[in-house]
């Protein structure tokens, strides 16, 4: 693993696909380390390693002051409780990644759909940070976090040819989109995410860096409370990747052994 230049605090992003969560974390001032089961070839953080979650995490979580996850959310989402539906193949990870974080003793966040278990979570939502996006996203946090940016509008997405409506599926110029599955464009998507550097499935599976840089903030503070020191002014922005460590296109590592999916 590299070691940053300017000596910012690492965090590690657990599940990081293209990096929504990392670029936020980026912004909040620190170098961010993702790890995924499978290739990111658009992962916008400051290095990337494609390996096991829980085998590098336990493997190098000494070197790190912060850690966040966002494990797989299908089996926790509303389509588990669908009738004749066969939610078994999804992994469901939030307890051993939680319990992993706990021993490490580390600030942590864990991110996920609304419904899922997490203990006391902060729930997010894009209009909080004046995005064009009702996407909603829980945060269970260590230390947690008690106040929200500001209310959810609870604007919605209303069906194409509905008349007057907020927003629509695929117009580019939509005020509100629901970034999710297939039903958007990936201008509008990328708008409404403040992404510009995901495809529209990657958009799909992300969540807003805005949400991440808030988060982000009070790890920080943690982080720097752990260390005896004032909390500094985040960065803003965030740097493409620097370095990419892959094992190559399949998920799995060079001994053979299957990786944990993150998605």
């Amino acid at each position: 693993m590299m070691k940053p230049s300017n000596e910012k605090p690492l965090l590690i992003d657990l599940c990081c696909s293209a990096g929504g969560a990392t670029a936020g974390f980026q912004r909040a001032g620190f170098y961010v380390v993702g790890i995924d089961n499978k290739p990111q070839p658009n992962y916008c953080g400051d290095e990337f390693h494609q390996a096991d979650l829980f085998n590098y995490f336990k493997k190098h979580w000494r070197r790190f002051d912060a850690a966040h996850a966002s494990p797989p959310c299908q089996g926790y989402s509303l389509l588990a409780f669908a009738p004749n539906r066969d939610m078994s193949s999804y992994p469901m990870l939030i307890d051993p990644v939680r319990e992993m974080f706990i021993k490490s003793g580390l600030p942590y966040s864990i991110e996920n759909v609304p419904q899922a278990p997490l203990i006391n979570p902060l729930v997010l939502c894009g209009t909080m940070f004046g995005l064009r996006t009702h996407k909603h996203r829980a945060f269970e946090t260590n230390p947690p976090i008690y106040f929200y940016p500001a209310g959810c509008t609870k604007a919605r997405v209303k069906p194409k040819g509905s008349g007057k409506r907020l927003g629509q599926y695929y117009g580019d110029d939509a005020l509100m989109v629901t970034v999710a599955g297939h039903q958007f464009s990936a201008k509008a998507g990328s708008r409404a995410m403040g992404i510009d550097w995901m495809t529209r499935h990657e958009l799909a599976e992300a969540i807003p860096p805005a949400f991440a840089e808030y988060v982000g903030a009070y790890l920080m503070r943690a982080v720097m409370s752990r260390r005896g020191l004032t909390l500094h002014a985040p960065d803003k922005g965030y740097a493409p990747a620097k370095s990419v460590i892959s094992t190559g296109s399949n998920p799995v590592s060079s001994d053979g052994t299957t990786l944990t999916p993150c998605g």
